[in-house]
């Protein structure tokens, strides 16, 4: 997450509107997870992950919602989960959470303008959390894509526009150089050298962050640029992974608004991304046979917003979901830090650890269309549902029973 005045004002308005102002605990997952875990094991074989970009809830499934095909025509498909919420703020740690169950460090929950290793000092007992400061992991800390190639299962990651400025990163596995700035924290607007411009963002491609995916081989061959590469593989289902991540860019996943590039950004562009992706997505061999769609936010937007002639404070309510804890890299609550951009200084101030409440939506052919559930779920739920639906062990708070599976409120359609 990086900051748009125009979108500072306009959530603001959004959530007064709404009456949000309070920290919202929701309920964890109450289901038996030795149930849940066996309803779609060895049925789902393929899954694609979308993430969006900061939104609430109200605002995105809304009665005004300004993205309709999300909040109405693919809800009327699949599964609505109201209960959904992310795992912190303001980004990196969402994405590090979905993709290894680690929660986060004082640099992910900033971002990590500086693309640093992650310094470790020592590994929880009961959940097997890295503790030290940093963003990205050293190879003893492992992946769902790690578990996957250890099970002889396949994956990848599409990223909008990456490598559309080679000067920034490659168009496959891209990211900075160890220890540097990261350039990519910025979008990049079209010009003569760079004809589409590069809205590509490093932290919110999760794979960047552990030394067990960016030292390896797979790295290059299955972290590639969206446009050139997801429609060709789902021409069948042998060229289909069995886990996908789609980060779209800047604009398409509803980040920047307005966008470098001329168009509106926010959840009009994600709902054109959806509508343009979805339906190839859901015309493919592998999906109709045994597919699972899961498209979440990474968090809700914030709770506040006051502008100054010299920055803005900005206030991220932070409410948790399923028994989440903040881990043991992060200080007591609520906490500030400053970043300075552009010549303005921004001040976080948050209230609580979390990531507020964000909705999300599952399509397959295993869920009955307009189906709802209440029931608490976030990002270390979706990762624990996709290692159980892949025969998998649980990473980091993935394994805590309160996180849930997604159960028989989910699959409705089995």
């Amino acid at each position: 997450m990086m900051f748009n005045k125009k979108r500072w004002i306009t959530a603001l308005v959004v959530l007064i509107a709404a009456g949000i102002g309070a920290v919202i605990v929701a309920c964890s997952n109450g289901d038996s997870t030795s149930t849940n875990a066996s309803l779609v094991s060895g049925k789902v074989k393929h899954v694609w992950v979308i993430t969006l970009e900061n939104e609430n809830y109200s605002t995105t499934f809304g009665a005004s919602t300004p993205s309709p095909y999300l909040a109405k025509t693919l809800t009327a498909q699949g599964a609505l989960l109201s209960g959904y919420y992310g795992t912190g703020h303001v980004s990196l740690d969402n994405y590090v959470s979905m993709l290894s169950g680690q929660p986060g460090t004082p640099q992910t929950i900033s971002d990590c303008i500086t693309y640093a290793d992650f310094a470790q000092t020592s590994t929880t007992f009961q959940d097997q959390l890295a503790v030290g400061t940093g963003c990205v992991y050293p190879a003893s800390v492992k992946t769902l894509p790690d578990q996957l190639k250890g099970k002889g299962l396949t994956w990848k990651g599409y990223m909008g526009d990456m490598g559309n400025d080679p000067a920034r990163e490659s168009a496959t596995c891209g990211h900075p150089a160890l220890n540097t700035t990261d350039l990519t924290q910025t979008a990049e607007a079209p010009s003569a050298a760079v004809p589409l411009g590069d809205q590509y963002a490093t932290r919110h491609n999760p794979f960047m962050y552990f030394h067990s995916i960016i030292d390896s081989p797979d790295c290059q061959s299955n972290v590639v640029n969206l446009d050139k590469n997801l429609q060709n593989d789902l021409a069948s289902a042998s060229t289909t992974a069995n886990f996908n991540f789609i980060t779209p860019s800047l604009c398409d996943d509803g980040h920047d608004a307005p966008c470098v590039d001329g168009r509106p950004g926010g959840l009009v562009s994600a709902d054109a991304f959806l509508q343009k992706w979805i339906p190839i997505i859901t015309a493919s061999a592998a999906y109709k046979a045994d597919g699972l769609i899961i498209i979440n936010f990474d968090e809700s937007t914030y709770g506040s917003v006051v502008p100054s002639s010299t920055g803005v404070a900005i206030t991220f309510n932070g409410g948790v979901c399923c028994n989440e804890q903040p881990g043991p890299n992060l200080p007591a609550y609520p906490q500030s830090s400053s970043i300075k951009s552009g010549g303005a200084t921004y001040t976080l101030t948050y209230t609580s650890y979390g990531g507020d409440n964000t909705g999300a939506v599952l399509l397959s052919p295993f869920i009955k269309g307009g189906t709802v559930t209440t029931t608490g779920y976030n990002h270390y739920s979706m990762l624990r549902s996709i290692e159980d639906i892949f025969g998998l062990g649980h990473l980091g708070y993935a394994q805590e029973p309160g996180a849930g599976t997604f159960g028989a409120d989910v699959f409705t359609g089995l």
